[in-house]
């Protein structure tokens, strides 16, 4: 009752509704463009690959959809994401991005700007894999896909509309970050995600697989109070600041915490993982017809180890995600700087000398709360194979319910603080 009063009071107030509006509408405009197919596709053909594929029933689900019709969306905002990690891996090792980062509000426009320009090459090279990888279906699901001769043109028309897809899903995740609630970006993978799980659950229904939907239930509700908990869990480190005199005037002092949290990467260690692993098969599918019987060979031992049936694909997933957890939080860390900016306004944790020493605390206790963040990551990626077994409805993807869980946390965090700036109570006590 409390959560539906803050939300009546949210929509009584002009400016707030204007954003919960604005970003309903561009959700809405964004399951239009899911459902705007690219051209030469073979509907009945990529209906019987996906009723095979169980992998890409979880991109679907992802896409909202918008991959089992293979529209201009297929790809959601994923090549953004991909250049966002890209870029937050190479600024601390290009220098000349590292400067980019230091200078404040000018120098993050240009790094975006940069890593806008990034995801084209990466969005058409998705593109032009995906649709090698279906026009090698038996039966193919897109026709006259190629380099050479009169399959040029419809190659291009596929490769441009789905980059063009992306691009405009990205626009709509910037206007919803300018103009909405929440983060734009991450609220398009939302609204694809949620949109996908009315039909799953119906489905689920007609085929009767009461099984699958209880363990479904049980399961995603356990994995949502675990999200909740780990996601929220924070070390907070004791910062006292000295006092100075200046004249007769007494500045600084008090004291404050530095909040480590125990997952500081999020789910892109998840998607990071998947993407590697996702490498080697694509690879593979291309020679999966070569002439050469040892080529041919080695695409179809790649093909079968590393398919999502495989006991090792899921235990290479685990410890892939593990270590990507341990390499981005400390990625992430270093390029806070706290412990210098704590030296610079006079602050100091308890019993630690200031410089060096603070650093290498900070990143003892990072090290350490990263490990259960770590852990829990890893389980919340195999999860899948552990109950898939329990029947046709148990397609759950536990990143995509972390993804949900993260996003309605970050937006009811924006909203809040949106309702306590006019005196309203709010969502989390």
């Amino acid at each position: 009752m409390e959560l539906l009063k803050n939300v009546l009071d949210a929509w009584k107030l002009p400016d707030l509704r204007r954003k919960l509006l604005f970003t309903f509408a561009m959700l809405v405009l964004f399951r239009f463009i899911a459902h705007i197919p690219v051209p030469n596709i073979d509907t009945e053909a990529l209906r019987l690959l996906f009723r095979s594929n169980e992998f890409l029933g979880m991109l679907d689900l992802f896409s909202g959809g918008a991959m089992r019709s293979l529209s201009v969306a297929a790809m959601g905002v994923y090549p953004y994401i991909t250049a966002s990690i890209i870029m937050q891996l190479l600024v601390p090792v290009v220098p000349q991005l590292e400067e980019m980062a230091k200078e404040g509000e000018s120098g993050r426009t240009r790094i975006n700007q940069i890593t806008h320009w990034l995801t084209v090459p990466l969005a058409a090279l998705q593109a032009y894999g995906t649709g090698v990888l279906l026009s090698s279906q038996n039966p193919p699901v897109i026709r006259n896909f190629g380099l050479s001769g009169e399959q040029l043109l419809p190659t291009l028309a596929i490769v441009i509309s789905m980059t063009a897809g992306t691009i405009l899903l990205v626009w709509l995740g910037e206007l919803i970050t300018e103009n909405g609630i929440g983060n734009g970006v991450s609220i398009i993978i939302f609204g694809g995600i949620v949109a996908a799980l009315p039909e799953f659950v119906g489905q689920s229904f007609v085929t009767g697989d009461v099984v699958g939907l209880a363990t479904l239930g049980i399961v995603g509700a356990a994995l949502v109070a675990a999200i909740v908990v780990v996601q929220e869990a924070q070390r907070r480190v004791p910062v006292q600041y000295a006092k100075r005199v200046r004249g007769n005037r007494i500045y600084g002092g008090g004291s404050t915490h530095i909040p480590l949290r125990v997952n500081s990467a999020g789910m892109i260690p998840l998607i990071f993982a998947m993407s590697i692993l996702l490498f080697p098969s694509t690879v593979a599918s291309y020679f999966l017809n070569s002439a050469n019987e040892w080529v041919s060979g080695a695409a179809r031992f790649v093909m079968t180890y590393m398919s999502t049936t495989s006991v090792l694909y899921w235990v290479f997933y685990f410890f892939l995600v593990m270590g990507f957890t341990f390499f981005y939080t400390m990625v992430l860390f270093q390029q806070q700087n706290l412990a210098e900016n704590l030296q610079k306004y006079g602050g100091f944790i308890p019993g630690i000398r200031p410089g060096r020493p603070t650093q290498d605390y900070l990143n003892r206790v990072l090290y350490r709360i990263t490990w259960l963040g770590a852990l829990f990551l890893g389980l919340v990626a195999i999860i899948p194979f552990f109950v898939r077994g329990a029947g046709n409805a148990v397609l759950l993807s536990s990143t995509g319910l972390l993804i949900v869980v993260g996003v309605v946390l970050d937006t009811m965090k924006q909203l809040e603080a949106q309702l306590l700036m006019r005196h309203y109570e709010g969502f989390i006590k």
